[in-house]
């Protein structure tokens, strides 16, 4: 069985990904979260650091969990109930967590926003959409009518996405950013696109998209955030010949 050093993982993720150039939200804490005593043969990755994908990833043998969403997005204390719980199974398990944010949305070849929008067969990225002052998303130029590209996204991310059918039944101009970002259509809107593609938004951006005349697509905060965490295990485990699995533990939102 091979074992890397956990440092030799950490600064690949670190500077493919160029973490460092990155602001993020408060909670983000881009780069490694928890260390472990060093040696990985396992890879693990989830898009949330939860006990539920802790707990599975230390079953399946796996030393390091590499996930989109990490442990510190509120107060880490007190250390009392399901925080004991999971602090204690990571030391006693020795399980490492990397997380990657806003890096890992970005990306241009392993993010989230350009993986879906290449799902749906979209070509010629143009990134676009500024989240703490880098373009986390991507848009594109096509010919596809509204329909065709709803069954796409729900090919592509198992889901059944919930049109907001305020623009054009022909989209022509298509940007795509994972996650939660539907509060901010609006400045999708400016940037020029008819259609926009997400996770998630709030119940007033039905009204806002017909004000807005702009398509948008609500496809869930889960699944359109698996695909950056299972490119960046595959990259690793190519890379330095260790296995890989995805932990899947869909949240429904």
């Amino acid at each position: 069985m091979r074992h890397v050093p956990l440092q030799r993982l950490v600064e690949c993720c670190d500077s493919t990904l160029r973490v460092h150039a990155f602001k993020d939200w408060d909670g983000a804490v881009n780069g490694l979260q928890v260390q472990n005593s060093g040696p990985i043969s396992r890879i693990a990755a989830a898009v949330d650091a939860r006990l539920t994908t802790l707990r599975l990833a230390a079953d399946a043998g796996a030393q390091l969990l590499i996930v989109h969403h990490g442990l510190f997005w509120s107060p880490t204390h007190p250390w009392t109930g399901p925080r004991h719980d999971l602090i204690r199974l990571l030391v006693e398990r020795d399980l490492a967590v990397y997380s990657a944010h806003l890096p890992l949305d970005a990306h241009p070849t392993l993010g989230n926003s350009a993986l879906l929008a290449r799902e749906l067969g979209l070509k010629r990225l143009i990134p676009f959409f500024e989240a703490k002052g880098q373009e986390i998303g991507f848009r594109a130029n096509a010919r596809i009518t509204r329909e065709k590209l709803v069954q796409r996204l729900a090919q592509a991310t198992g889901t059944t996405p919930i049109l907001l059918p305020g623009g054009p039944s022909a989209c022509r101009n298509i940007g795509v950013v994972t996650g939660g970002a539907g509060a901010e259509i609006r400045d999708a809107a400016r940037a020029g696109v008819d259609t926009f593609i997400t996770g998630e938004g709030p119940h007033w951006t039905a009204a806002l998209a017909d004000e807005l005349g702009i398509n948008v697509l609500y496809a869930g905060h889960y699944a359109t955030e698996t695909f950056g965490v299972k490119a960046l295990a595959a990259l690793l485990s190519r890379r330095f010949r260790i296995p890989w699995h995805f932990i899947d533990c869909p949240t429904g939102l």
